[in-house]
């Protein structure tokens, strides 16, 4: 199962991090982003080529230390279809590199249109003879409140192709709680999703205990999160919020298992903006990336029993 891949990656990495591949061209070294215009123009395709350099030389630098990457289909979207192109060649980079990719795109609908996103980031689509993958995502962000519609076609693509998925249970951000938070019959609405997302994941189990379902549950609120874990002991756990959101390392222990498995905590900026932040010569932006990974993989284990299958 897709879960299992990512496990065992975490495993061979010791690492429960990935790394969120959020581009802006603010974030990027000005001699790549001249390279690009000098080819492109000031064009959205000059932009993309800016964005699938920056995320090569990331990947470049971090595929051996960390299991995963995760962009975020919004900042490629922003691009136009020169953007989403990026977007797919970024995922088949990855995947040249043998890191799991988490498509961070948080779709919800229902019916014929969720099978259509399902297809596309997860799955296949048929053109005359030729079967083609439009993505091939290894697993995709997805909002259950539609409830059970919105992720019935998602389970069939997971189970067909070996695919996972993460539904919206406890987000990081701020507000979060104006709905998540309010109660029915004395449980909070997460709770209530929680429990569906163990059921969605029933017939999915993997081998080391982990259904294809898993859950988004943020590192800004620990307590929750501990919650989370015994309420969803067959749930795997994207955890962002770690670092620029506020999310410590110690807080997220209770997301994790006995085995220090259960849960992979996300970090963009403070990865890719790593060379800003340190003061590092651009021409160091990778390697400053690599070193806060390693920085976040020490800081987070430190607080994890030794992780292992």
């Amino acid at each position: 199962m897709s879960m299992d891949r990512l496990i065992e990656k975490i495993v061979a990495t010791q690492n429960p991090t990935v790394v969120g591949l959020d581009p802006k061209l603010d974030y990027i070294p000005g001699y790549i982003k001249e390279a690009a215009f000098a080819q492109y123009g000031y064009t959205l395709e000059g932009a993309a080529a800016a964005f699938l350099q920056f995320n090569k030389d990331i990947i470049d630098a971090v595929c051996d230390i960390v299991p995963a990457i995760k962009p975020q289909a919004a900042y490629y979207e922003a691009l136009g279809w020169q953007g989403v192109k990026c977007l797919y060649e970024t995922i088949l980079y990855a995947h040249s590199k043998r890191m799991f990719v988490i498509t961070d795109g948080k779709r919800n609908d229902i019916g014929s249109t969720m099978e259509a996103y399902a297809d596309a980031h997860l799955g296949t689509t048929r053109v005359g003879e030729e079967i083609i993958a439009p993505f091939n995502g290894d697993a995709l962000t997805v909002n259950g409140y539609l409830g059970t519609d919105g992720i019935k076609p998602l389970l069939d693509i997971c189970n067909r192709y070996d695919k996972g998925i993460f539904v919206l249970a406890k987000t990081s951000n701020p507000s979060s709680g104006e709905l998540q938070d309010r109660e029915i019959d004395g449980e909070p609405v997460y709770h209530y999703m929680c429990r569906m997302c163990e059921s969605w994941g029933e017939s999915t189990y993997s081998k080391y205990g982990y259904s294809a379902v898993g859950a988004v549950a943020g590192a800004t609120y620990p307590e929750q999160l501990a919650i989370l874990r015994k309420d969803m002991p067959h749930t795997f756990f994207l955890i962002p919020g770690y670092g620029a959101q506020g999310g410590g390392a110690a807080g997220l222990v209770g997301g994790f298992d006995e085995r220090g498995l259960g849960g992979i905590v996300n970090s963009s900026r403070g990865i890719i903006c790593a060379w800003k932040k340190s003061g590092r010569p651009e021409t160091e932006h990778a390697l400053a990336a690599r070193d806060e990974a390693l920085r976040m993989r020490e800081d987070i284990t430190s607080h994890l029993p030794k992780i292992q299958l």
